[in-house]
């Protein structure tokens, strides 16, 4: 199974969705944990996938 291409635009996205709910009163404690989980995820594959783009352009 091939792995799904990186979409750093739509990751961003996700993790000004996850601020907001975070900071909205009306999240459970459990849930404010599962998202700052998710958020973890996504922030490495934000810097991973940088770091291969920036890798590229000073390869060229």
């Amino acid at each position: 199974m091939a792995k799904a291409e990186f979409d750093y635009t739509k990751a961003m996205a996700e993790l000004e969705q996850i601020a907001a709910k975070v900071e909205s009163p009306d999240t459970s404690l459990d849930d404010i944990g599962a998202l700052v989980r998710k958020s973890k995820d996504l922030v490495t594959q934000c810097r991973e996938y940088l770091r291969t783009v920036r890798e590229s352009v000073n390869e060229e």
